[in-house]
């Protein structure tokens, strides 16, 4: 079996970017059409590296590399399948072939446990709005989700049909006993690696985050004959809202917050917008001050709901605390690093990722490649040969660590 190279990873990156649902862009949606042609490639690298394939309920890709003894434990590397529109060729790919690239290099050797290689079929929450599908089933965390609906009215339970899978199997998506660990590699979706000139790095923590609705409801009418002092105009409302958001995030150390989406009823030039609804996004590294931001915004929201003759109301979409990655693992994966010469360099994600739930039922930890640009979820997002391939060393070194820990 030849060892598998930097640039074969990231030839099999772009191999897996030509399925997507737009032909001339990147877009693949949880268990859409062109997942299918995925699945086949990732499931056809995993059986040519002697690993026993299967796509759970869930649509998860596996593939489990045996090891070398009667144990059950067992390494679980992974990443996501699933894009945003208009994506990259990276975000989630990369984590999945790495981890396919590390057994790959192992050339036959079985280590003292297993290996289990996941395609996860969706973390970016794009079709039905709730993100970590794929991962949320391996920790039990998915039947409440099943009856989410997307555009279409099709729920997340009759899409996993169609897609040709059995939903009532879902809890044979669930880990396996005896695993011990996860690890996942990813691109850094933002400028600070390279800013500083490092190809790697060892995440540490993964920011919480809050996401809601927020519904401004005034009263629409004529543009032309409504004087300004007797409006109702949502549309300014929320406006004033949106900039008093983007103010209170800037005053407090390591916060995003976003309105990234905005929809105004009923849409037209002359007539005075009666109903907005927006989409709030709020992230940081420690829940007490996420928390505390969410409590001023949604006072804020009604404070200028009030003092403009608008009702204001809130729907909460998601409530993801943030998650530590394990120390143990964060030390081995650091060791990895400094052996292939790069120095550690700890990092919080402020994006979400799959580690962040896999997190909640066994120890994980990530690893970060830098991303030229800073660019992600973009079709110029890229990354570097070189450090791919420092990437799959660390991999290498950070399964020779747990081998020499596991062994019998």
């Amino acid at each position: 079996m030849k060892a598998v190279s930097a640039q074969d990873v990231i030839a099999r990156c772009h191999a897996i970017a030509q399925c997507t649902e737009t032909p001339g862009s990147i877009t693949r949606t949880f268990l859409c059409e062109s997942m299918h042609r995925c699945h086949e490639l990732v499931f056809d690298w995993m059986q040519a590296a002697d690993m026993a394939v299967r796509i759970d309920a869930i649509g998860n890709v596996r593939g489990v590399y045996a090891g070398s003894n009667e144990s059950n434990r067992r390494l679980l590397i992974g990443s996501h399948l699933d894009t945003v529109p208009n994506a990259g060729a990276y975000d989630g790919v990369l984590g999945v072939v790495l981890g396919i690239a590390l057994v790959e290099r192992l050339q036959g050797k079985h280590l003292p446990f297993t290996i289990e290689v996941i395609g996860f079929s969706e973390e970016e929450g794009v079709r039905f709005g709730k993100p970590f599908l794929g991962s949320r089933a391996l920790v039990g965390r998915i039947e409440g989700a099943l009856d989410a609906e997307d555009a279409a009215g099709i729920t997340v339970a009759l899409a996993i049909q169609n897609f040709g899978l059995d939903p009532s199997k879902i809890g044979n998506a669930l880990i396996a006993d005896g695993a011990f660990g996860y690890l996942e590699f990813h691109i850094e979706q933002g400028p600070v690696l390279e800013s500083i000139g490092q190809p790697l790095a060892v995440v540490e923590a993964i920011a919480g985050q809050s996401r809601f609705i927020f519904r401004f409801v005034g009263k629409a009418n004529h543009a032309g004959t409504t004087p300004m002092r007797l409006r109702h105009d949502a549309l300014a409302g929320a406006a004033e809202w949106i900039t008093a958001v983007e103010a209170h995030a800037r005053a407090t150390e390591g916060m995003v917050a976003t309105v990234g989406h905005i929809e105004s009823k009923p849409g037209v030039g002359n007539i005075i917008p009666g109903e907005v609804r927006v989409w709030l996004e709020v992230r940081h590294a420690r829940d007490d001050v996420r928390n505390a931001a969410v409590r001023v915004l949604i006072a804020k929201a009604q404070e200028i709901g009030q003092s403009r003759g608008l009702h204001v109301e809130h729907e909460t979409r998601l409530q993801q605390p943030a998650v530590a990655m394990d120390s143990n693992l964060i030390a081995i994966a650091e060791r990895a690093i400094a052996r292939c010469g790069v120095d550690s360099y700890p990092m919080t994600s402020g994006a979400g990722h799959d580690a962040m739930i896999v997190a909640e039922r066994i120890p994980s930890v990530m690893i970060f490649l830098r991303s030229p640009g800073g660019i992600s979820h973009h079709p110029d997002e890229a990354v570097l040969p070189g450090d791919v391939e420092l990437a799959l060393q660390a991999g290498e070194r950070f399964l020779e660590a747990l081998a020499g820990m596991h062994h019998a």
